[in-house]
């Protein structure tokens, strides 16, 4: 299979250049950076139109490269603008990736780090489905190159993007992953390229405590927190992972993050559960967890998916939640539900690659209705 140059890092494109001789070592440091610039900053998917290198190496990339992205085999448009892209990566493995407008500071964009998962968090549909593999550097950053084709985002630039943000909380656990991951973060930084900030970048865990220092020393990115209980007995249930690593040793870790300030705070994630979590003694029991901590809460309502166990909180309840959480001196946004319709909201991915394909399904729909 023919290697696409888009989504290498700037060392692999390097060194692929020498490997087939195409470049001497001599000039490859400064092909490779054309080459990343047309690729991250003009994302074009020609090599005839690299105009600054030479025409002979126009001609001969194309006999040891490509620059195609996979394949996407479905794309749902929210009644919210809400995207989802069902992608393609190799035959039978595919991984979900979501745009969501009106986000930090115009958009934001969550990728996924796996396929499937091994949390078995209660409330997450991804969780379903079991893990079928990591996802390669390159195949996080082409989730990228896609959401940027499909939203006509090219060159890359400062001003009037739409993707101004990305988020690590689709499919997976980020920190089971962590060297891809922090590859991918390197080439979506690269302010040659695509050119989005670290502190644009969140990487969320469920507490892979032994990695969450790490993190922050290779990667400098913002840090969140899927938390959803604060005492031990609930966390077991509805994080699994805790069972491994209680909230004690996770809080340790997060402190320890590089460079926590009230600048670079800790998100904590926190699905608001009915009946299970979202009680006024909850919300005391938050306030007493995080003391100390730079930290805000983004309290999600849940998003139902088939055969969950679990409903939504009532409007109320969520609002008095986030009234104790704000008066305690804590910024406490309720997430507004996107993408709801068509399963891209928060804890609704599930990838097609252990089932029928979404564009096979609908198909057998269609037939099955017709006379």
């Amino acid at each position: 299979m023919t290697p696409s140059l888009a989504g290498m890092t700037r060392n692999q494109i390097r060194d692929s250049l020498i490997a087939t001789g195409l470049v001497d070592e001599a000039k490859a440091k400064m092909r490779s950076g054309q080459i990343w610039r047309w690729v991250y900053q003009y994302g074009i998917t020609d090599f005839a139109a690299m105009t600054d290198i030479s025409k002979e190496l126009r001609e001969r990339l194309p006999e040891h490269f490509t620059l195609a992205r996979p394949r996407i085999t479905d794309r749902q448009v929210s009644v919210d603008g809400t995207r989802k892209y069902l992608i393609e990566l190799s035959p039978g493995v595919e991984c979900e990736t979501v745009f969501i407008p009106g986000v930090g500071r115009s958009g934001a964009l969550c990728v996924s780090s796996q396929v499937g998962c091994t949390l078995n968090c209660t409330f997450c549909h991804t969780g379903t489905q079991a893990l079928v593999r990591n996802l390669t550097a390159a195949e996080i950053v082409q989730q990228v190159l896609i959401a940027k084709d499909d939203l006509a985002e090219w060159p890359s630039r400062l001003e009037d993007r739409q993707i101004t943000n990305v988020v690590f909380m689709g499919m997976g656990e980020p920190l089971y992953n962590l060297d891809h991951v922090s590859d991918a973060i390197d080439v979506i930084s690269d302010g040659e390229g695509i050119g989005i900030g670290r502190r644009r970048i969140t990487v969320s865990t469920s507490g892979v405590v032994p990695k969450i220092e790490e993190l922050g020393a290779r990667t400098n990115t913002m840090l969140a927190i899927s938390l959803h209980a604060t005492n031990d007995g609930l966390r077991d249930e509805l994080v699994p992972l805790n069972r491994k690593y209680p909230i004690a040793e996770l809080m340790d870790a997060i402190r320890a993050y590089p460079e926590l300030s009230n600048s670079k705070r800790v998100t904590f994630e926190y699905v608001m559960l009915k009946g299970v979590n979202d009680s006024p003694g909850e919300a005391k029991a938050l306030v007493r967890l995080l003391q100390g901590i730079p930290s805000k809460i983004n309290l999600i309502p849940f998003n139902p998916w088939p055969g969950s166990p679990y409903e939504c909180s009532d409007w109320a309840t969520i609002e008095r939640f986030a009234d104790i959480v704000n008066k305690a001196g804590y910024a406490s946004p309720i997430r507004t539900p996107r993408g709801r319709d068509i399963l891209a909201a928060c804890g609704q991915l599930r990838s097609e690659s252990v089932k029928q394909r979404a564009s096979e399904k609908r198909r057998l729909e269609r037939e099955a209705t017709q006379p």
